[in-house]
């Protein structure tokens, strides 16, 4: 078994995501004599190389071109291979690597077929990641609208809310929005999974270096390269597969017409995943891959937790409301007004403008929101302040 892990660990750095030729090299042969094979310790036999043939056509690859050239394009990265070196890494960071024999392998990964990563790089909670069935992948443009911000984090705390890993990628704007949010509201082992298309030693991009800090502390940060590996644009678009390949529905919230985004849903409607998207403006640019979706018939519309819910389990069984132990008060609110709410006193009174610092609301959206929780009994105003009502603490 530490052969095999120390195999895998270093052809995950010798090979890039979905390397044809890689991949079908470890199913033929296996990870430990694929490694030989690769640096030139074993020698290829035509056998093989027809089996290979045989798995890659099966595939519809058509760009394989044989094994002296997958061996020439792996050859300079030999000299790199220290995977002693990345595991104690990964121990260093507190945390592992780890591959489809391994006990929290997600089994949902097998979909890929051929594509399946050779492991898994992964830094946070040392726990089982959830079934397809229970996990949402919310993707969208990194330049969010306002719109876009509040519609990701009203689903992804509704449904972390309701016992749902939510997955994205770690990126500015919807990617952002839908992490922080499912912290906020998780009630599942692992509320939310960020995939890197980089090493998890460094978290990119460097400005949401907290925000992934604290998932990798609450739930986990995942990535198929090694450590210490750059998140170039193709690798962007590989890791789209595994959000894709994780989860049972991924939603694209808001989406310019050419959006990696997009590129994410069309692997899930590869995979047969459900795809929904989130309508928009007309006039807006950022929603309008997400009409492309909807128009082109590649997504369902949604607009709720619950129908993205109804999605992930057309039986029904992840429909239910959000679990015992979340005061029924709270349901329904959204994530500016549950925020609102944590940021009210309990026994003194705060003023409008103290409630914007705390809760880092606007003036506006804190008057409005105290309205609300003003009509529902979850706030009550004394001597020109406010706080939580008494009955509701």
């Amino acid at each position: 078994m530490e052969d095999e892990r120390y195999a895998r660990a270093a052809l995950s750095r010798l090979m890039e995501p979905q390397d044809a030729a890689g991949l079908a090299l470890v199913h033929v042969a296996g990870a430990v004599d694929a490694l030989r094979i690769a640096t030139g310790k074993l020698a290829v036999g035509p056998r093989l190389e027809q089996d290979m043939t045989g798995v890659l056509a099966e595939q519809g690859s058509s760009s394989w071109a044989g094994m002296g050239a997958a061996l020439k394009r792996w050859a300079p990265r030999i000299p790199d291979l220290a995977p002693e070196r990345d595991l104690a890494t990964m121990q260093r960071l507190g945390g592992r690597m780890i591959m489809p024999a391994d006990e929290f392998w997600p089994a949902q990964l097998s979909d890929l077929g051929i594509h399946e990563p050779i492991c898994l790089w992964w830094r946070g909670l040392e726990h089982e990641l959830p079934a397809a069935a229970k996990s949402v992948a919310l993707v969208g443009s990194r330049d969010s609208t306002s719109y876009g911000a509040a519609v990701t984090g009203d689903l992804a705390y509704s449904l972390a809310q309701r016992g749902f890993t939510v997955i994205s990628g770690g990126a500015y704007g919807i990617d952002a929005h839908a992490h922080r949010a499912a912290l906020a509201g998780g009630s599942a082992a692992l509320p939310t999974i960020a995939v890197m298309a980089g090493g998890v030693d460094r978290f990119y991009p460097s400005g949401n270096d907290d925000l992934l800090r604290a998932v990798a502390n609450q739930g986990a940060v995942i990535a198929e390269v090694p450590p210490g590996s750059a998140p170039t644009r193709y690798r962007f678009l590989q890791r789209n597969r595994l959000i894709a390949a994780l989860a049972a529905v991924t939603v694209v919230v808001e989406a310019r017409w050419r959006s990696g985004a997009l590129n994410t849903a069309h692997h899930a409607e590869s995979l047969g995943r459900a795809v929904g998207a989130v309508p928009g403006s007309v006039h807006s640019a950022n929603s309008a891959g997400c009409h492309r979706l909807l128009r082109d018939g590649g997504a369902v519309c949604v607009t709720d937790a619950g129908e993205i819910a109804e999605l992930a389990s057309p039986s029904g069984e992840s429909l239910a409301e959000p679990k015992a132990g979340v005061r029924a008060d709270h349901d329904g609110l959204t994530l500016e007004d549950l925020i609102l709410l944590d940021a009210l006193p309990l026994r003194s009174t705060s003023s409008v403008e103290k409630l914007c610092t705390v809760a880092g609301l606007s003036m506006d959206s804190v008057r409005a929101g105290l309205g609300r929780l003003g009509l529902l009994g979850l706030a009550a105003s004394e001597r020109g302040g406010w706080k939580r009502s008494k009955d509701k603490v």
